[in-house]
């Protein structure tokens, strides 16, 4: 086993011992008067917890957004009474520089409470000091490599010599369900790859789920795993032994090579008389007898509740609050003196912090001109998305190992990979590893950076949990799926994404945005690029696709209302085509035809339903009129949903099935994707609404 054994224990101080069983009785009395909530984990690690805050954590109590503050995750969110125990505690600030607390003694009385800053499970953007949203396991270890990618990333791209603006720690603690999860599987292995120095997971090896014991399926020994990843594996043989857990963060902290794991062997619910080392200790309030017994076992007053004794709020104050203090200050010489000596430096360091892009980063961006033959929405994608990364800095990427399928490689000179020896580089090759790829982006996105992943439409599936979290997060991260339908041919279904589309469209404040053509592509960058609070997936074709000519029809720049009339007639419309993406040329096709035919058609581009339904009731009827009843919907995917905007009496041309293997032309045919069934089924529709 790599690193050094722990050292035995030694006494814990009277402070010491009174912030600890402070961290342990503030979670038993919030999950107690909750009935509901996880003292279990809490009053394991509170020693734990405790140490790393206040005697090595680079945090400043006064400003908890400090760019260069350590990153401490609760990947174990179930255990979350640790966490806020700990900001109550620690007085950290609502705001920088501000005299409310991010957590008072009253939120903790209203722990699992509706609109209380102590929710079930730690929320990002809601509670000052919770660094991501974890709960799902696996997702905050996961997130925990982005972070430390990105401190890594920045720390090349920002830091001057003398001058260490990003040098961050990133410190996760996990549990046995969270090293369960295949994800956290995938992301400690890319971990280990990059030699994350940085980073260090905290598992806290209880051996108790909520069905029992481990053993009834866990039994793999954890620590030779995390060898084989590449990573720094110590020990700490008892969770009350501050002394030993002082000494396994002292030997991370003198690594430089690759990242640590620290095994702590834990109690859960320790001091609880019958239920400490059970999985009733796990996920449910202990009950009176139990919450008496264990404070009895902690020598504290059996009555008293919610009590903070005199000194812990000074024991903080003289640890993590003063250390940070003056970390923090020294951080601010080292900013001002790194403005005043480069000013090009200076601006792209403000840019940064400020969350801004540049001027004129989308000056680049292509404007494509018609071609009935044109590019696939891939190849489109791929030319904008460097058009932009050239004068946005801190925007960076990857693809699950399809980039040159996904055509999303940054390739202009200086991009580079990002690799263990080249931490500044822009490209990241997240391997096949959807899942940990989506939760990196997520980690990327939370210390600041701009980030999107990459891979084929249909492995969305598996990325579930860390888009819903973005959106959850309201992260402005956003991810690139080609081959986006039956379009992908050959492959056959397993490839072919039918429920995708709608899948994602489910997520609420995602934005999906299928585009139809080279310039709707230029056009759903500049809305993605122009969020601020929501991530964005785009569904992008594998074949080509013309490029509309944009003197006939209107423009694209429409494309950012979530729909627009593409190409219109004189008067009210007989009836209206609407389509996304490939099948918006279907559309057009048919205009053309029943336009001689005499029939007065419209088209309707909406490559986004969620835009579209931000847009107030005028503009949603002009494009859309309630009284025009004839319609039909075209899309490459699942009819479901599709009733909305058809009309439940109009038609949807869709898909109801899988689809198979197959050349294109032939499965279009087969499914009844050609100009001709569209033209179909406006003609019935004509003839069903005739006046």
């Amino acid at each position: 086993m790599s690193g050094a054994d722990t050292s035995p224990k030694a006494a814990l101080s009277e402070g010491d011992k009174l912030a600890i069983d402070t961290i342990r009785t503030l979670a038993i009395d919030a999950v107690q008067k909750a009935n509901s909530g996880h003292a279990g984990a809490p009053m394991a690690l509170a020693p734990v917890a405790y140490t790393l805050w206040n005697r090595y954590l680079r945090y400043d109590p006064a400003h908890p957004h400090w760019p260069n503050r350590d990153r401490f995750v609760l990947s174990a969110g179930h255990a979350s009474m640790l966490l806020y125990g700990l900001l109550h505690l620690a007085r950290v600030a609502e705001k920088d520089g501000g005299n409310a607390p991010a957590i008072s003694l009253d939120d903790i009385k209203k722990f699992r409470q509706l609109d209380s800053r102590t929710p079930g499970h730690p929320e990002y953007h809601f509670t000052t000091g919770v660094e991501t949203t974890t709960g799902p396991l696996g997702q905050g270890v996961a997130n925990s490599v982005g972070m430390a990618i990105g401190g890594r990333f920045k720390g090349e791209r920002l830091n001057r010599p003398d001058l260490p603006l990003f040098d961050y720690n990133v410190y996760a603690i996990c549990s046995d369900g969270d090293l369960m999860e295949g994800v956290s599987q995938e992301a400690a292995s890319i971990a280990g790859h990059l030699r994350l120095s940085n980073l260090c997971w905290i598992y806290d090896n209880n051996t108790i789920t909520i069905e029992g014991h481990t053993e009834l399926a866990f039994s793999e020994e954890v620590a030779a795993r995390f060898l084989a990843y590449g990573w720094q594996v110590l020990r700490v043989a008892d969770a009350n032994d501050t002394h030993a857990i002082a000494s396994a963060l002292e030997t991370f902290l003198q690594s430089s090579d690759r990242p640590t794991l620290i095994i702590v062997n834990s109690i859960i619910g320790y001091g609880a008389p019958t239920k400490q080392n059970t999985s009733k200790a796990h996920s449910d309030a202990l009950g009176p007898d139990e919450v008496k017994g264990a404070k009895r076992a902690y020598g504290w007053p059996e009555d008293a509740e919610f009590l903070v004794p005199d000194g812990v709020y000074d024991t903080f104050s003289e640890g993590i609050g003063k250390r940070g203090a003056a970390l923090y200050s020294q951080w601010q010489g080292f900013f001002e003196e790194a403005k005043a000596a480069d000013a090009a430096h200076a601006e792209d360091l403000t840019a940064f912090l400020e969350g801004r892009l540049p001027e004129g980063w989308d000056r680049d961006i292509p404007v494509f001109e018609p071609d009935a033959k044109g590019l696939a929405t891939r190849e489109s994608s791929g030319k904008v998305l460097n058009a932009i990364a050239r004068h946005v800095p801190f925007l960076l990427g990857g693809s699950a190992d399809l980039a040159p399928s996904n055509k999303s490689n940054l390739t202009f000179e200086g991009a580079g990979s990002l690799t263990p020896f080249e931490p500044g580089g822009r490209n990241i090759h997240f391997g096949v590893r959807e899942h940990a790829m989506g939760s990196i982006v997520n980690g990327l996105g939370l210390v600041g950076l701009r980030a999107y992943g990459a891979t084929f439409l249909v492995f969305a599936d598996y990325m579930r949990p860390p888009i819903r979290l973005a959106a959850l997060m309201e992260l402005p991260v956003f991810h690139i799926f080609t081959h986006d339908s039956i379009g992908v041919g050959e492959d056959g279904p397993t490839h072919q994404p039918v429920e995708q589309l709608l899948s994602l469209r489910c997520i609420p404040g995602l934005v999906t945005l299928r585009p139809a053509d080279a310039n709707e592509v230029a056009e759903a960058y500049r809305v993605i690029f122009s969020l601020k609070n929501q991530p964005a997936v785009l569904a992008l074709s594998r074949q080509p696709l013309p490029t509309f000519d944009r003197s006939k029809y209107a423009s694209a720049s429409g494309t950012a209302k979530g729909a627009y009339v593409l190409a219109d007639c004189d008067g009210a419309p007989d009836v209206i085509l609407i389509g996304t993406g490939s099948e918006v040329q279907l559309c057009v096709g048919a205009y053309e035809t029943l336009k001689g035919e005499g029939v007065k058609a419209r088209v309707v581009s909406m490559p986004s339903w969620d835009l579209f339904e931000r847009q107030d009731e005028a503009y949603r009827n002009s494009v859309l009129p309630p009284d025009v009843l004839a319609r039909v919907a075209v899309e490459q995917g699942s009819v479901i949903g599709w009733d909305r905007y058809a009309g439940s009496s109009g038609a949807i041309v869709g898909m109801h099935t899988f689809g198979a293997s197959a050349p294109i032309k032939d499965l279009l045919g087969k499914f009844g994707f050609t100009a001709e069934k569209v033209i179909e089924a406006a003609r019935a529709q004509v003839a069903k609404h005739k006046k």
